[in-house]
């Protein structure tokens, strides 16, 4: 499928039922965790039983991302589409009613797996069916549904919860899913391979050992306390030995390997992974940072919470207005700069929160975060398949959906761990200094030499340990995204690479 095939009104319908079905998977990646207590509640589960629910989520879709593009020449991107949104639908139903942990971990595991290639198929389908000149916008669309779920996830989940009950969390996909399957089904056309590849059962099995194991160490990291436990060696182990196995077949092997090795030879698209693979820690990381430290420190409700982060919805809505009319216009990098320089400010900001602040900081600093990442995301998208050959485009975004989404997990697991080890830190540095003796202890108020004084002194020195915990993590966000800004360096923007693309053309064609 191209755009030479496709009408306008086509165009536009599928560009809505495919968004639909993306902007529903990934809603979902968040919408769960604030629903976690309550369901916790329903089905009688421990807090480390809990988080399988999550896990089983995550897991199942890193394992089948990479799977899109031979599923896509396997049965056709529209059968494909339709089985994923399908799948998606009924298990999302099948979360909504389950009386069990077993069972919603279970129906989870399945969301995850029929779900994972809705992402990155839909980018695919976005840039086929639109022009080159197109290109831009199309991508601020996928950003949108991309970026924008995961950030609503929270807010609707509370509201929800807060509201109905927590199966309306799952329940909530149901007309969306219905929707998006008409749609495809009805304005998408067919679009077989004619010679499907194989399937390279030693390149997926290795693959999803690495992804697998890593996820899941990502994920029971925090709670094991890192490499101090055998489980978490075990899976470090495993992910290293499935990551070398796999990267010696794709290079050695004589016939077509998981991921074609060509893709890799694109400068654009391997430097555009490296830097989404790094985006994801500035967007998830504060994501993930943000909910606890509003409940757990400022007190603010669950959905006072998600209402505080809206305006980081609000800033990518407005950045994706404008940001894809100047993707053919100016010089891209300058754009990933400025969004760069933006999530720069905002992690600044970030870095100077304290207890007794109002929420004026939380929604600034969100907003600006907000307007930055879609001015990195869509450009970023936009010059990864600026070179890339139009037959390798379904096995780069899958490729490019599955590194953003690592990256993703493992920062959050590594502010996680970070956190925890500096509120130990912060806590012991604070309460050497509470003593009867210090005349600061003695101005809060407090009698430290009876048991209840010094049990309050203790729990103010952890909220203020917990706050300089927090600030740290976002000093590290900051040097993130500075860190960044050099690799753009190695990047050519789409309008000159497709200048060298054709150069190369036409003195393939004089030789």
């Amino acid at each position: 499928m191209n755009h030479m095939t496709v009408t306008s009104t086509q165009r536009w319908a599928i560009t809505v039922s495919i968004m639909l079905a993306a902007m529903m998977n990934t809603l979902d990646t968040t919408i769960a965790n604030v629903a976690l207590p309550h369901i916790q509640g329903s089905v009688g589960a421990s807090q480390e039983q809990i988080t399988w629910v999550l896990t089983s989520y995550l897991i199942a879709a890193a394992v089948m991302t990479p799977l899109t593009s031979w599923c896509a020449e396997r049965f056709g991107r529209k059968e494909l589409f339709i089985i994923s949104i399908a799948g998606f639908t009924a298990t999302s139903v099948l979360c909504g009613i389950a009386t069990s942990l077993p069972e919603i971990v279970l129906f989870r595991l399945f969301q995850g797996l029929s779900g994972a290639a809705l992402l990155p198929l839909s980018q695919a389908v976005l840039l086929d069916i639109n022009p080159p000149e197109k290109h831009g916008q199309a991508m601020s669309i996928w950003g949108a549904g991309a970026v924008l779920g995961p950030v609503l996830g929270p807010v609707m989940g509370g509201w929800l919860t807060d509201n109905w009950s927590w199966r309306w969390v799952f329940l909530i996909n149901l007309p969306v899913g219905i929707l998006a399957f008409a749609g495809v089904l009805i304005f998408m056309s067919e679009d077989r391979h004619e010679n499907p590849r194989r399937f390279d059962f030693q390149g997926f099995t290795t693959l999803t050992l690495a992804i697998a194991c890593l996820q899941l160490m990502a994920d029971r990291g925090p709670t094991k306390d890192w490499l101090s436990s055998p489980e978490i060696w075990a899976y470090l182990i495993l992910s290293c030995l499935g990551l070398y196995w796999f990267i010696v077949h794709t290079l050695t092997t004589r016939d077509r390997p998981f991921f074609n090795p060509e893709m890799f030879a694109d400068r654009n698209f391997l430097t555009c992974t490296v830097i989404g693979f790094l985006i994801g820690l500035l967007l998830y990381g504060s994501m993930a940072l943000m909910p606890p430290l509003m409940e757990n420190l400022l007190g603010y409700p669950v959905l006072t919470t998600g209402l505080v982060q809206m305006p980081r919805g609000v800033g990518m809505l407005i950045s994706m207005l404008f940001i894809g009319q100047l993707v053919n216009r100016i010089d891209v990098r300058l754009i990933v700069l400025a969004g760069l320089a933006l999530n720069a400010v905002s992690a600044w900001q970030m870095a100077h929160f304290n207890l007794e602040m109002s929420t004026g900081p939380l929604v600034v600093s969100a907003f600006l975060q907000g307007l930055g990442t879609a001015m990195i995301f869509v450009p970023l998208s936009t010059m990864a398949f600026a070179t890339l050959a139009p037959r390798l485009r379904t096995e780069g975004a899958a490729f490019y959906t599955l590194m953003r989404n690592i990256g993703s997990a493992i920062g959050i697991s590594i502010l996680q761990a970070i956190h925890v080890d500096s509120i130990q830190a912060a806590h012991s540095r604070l309460v050497e200094h509470l003593r009867p003796d210090n005349p600061i202890a003695q101005s809060s108020g407090l009698d430290l030499g009876t048991t209840a004084g010094q049990l309050m002194a203790n729990a103010m020195a952890e909220r203020q340990a917990s706050m300089l915990a927090y600030v740290g993590d976002f000093y590290i966000m900051l040097a993130v995204a500075v860190l960044i800004a050099p690799l753009m360096l190695f990047v050519r923007t789409p309008s000159a690479a497709r200048a060298r693309v054709a150069g190369n053309v036409a003195s393939a064609a004089v030789e």
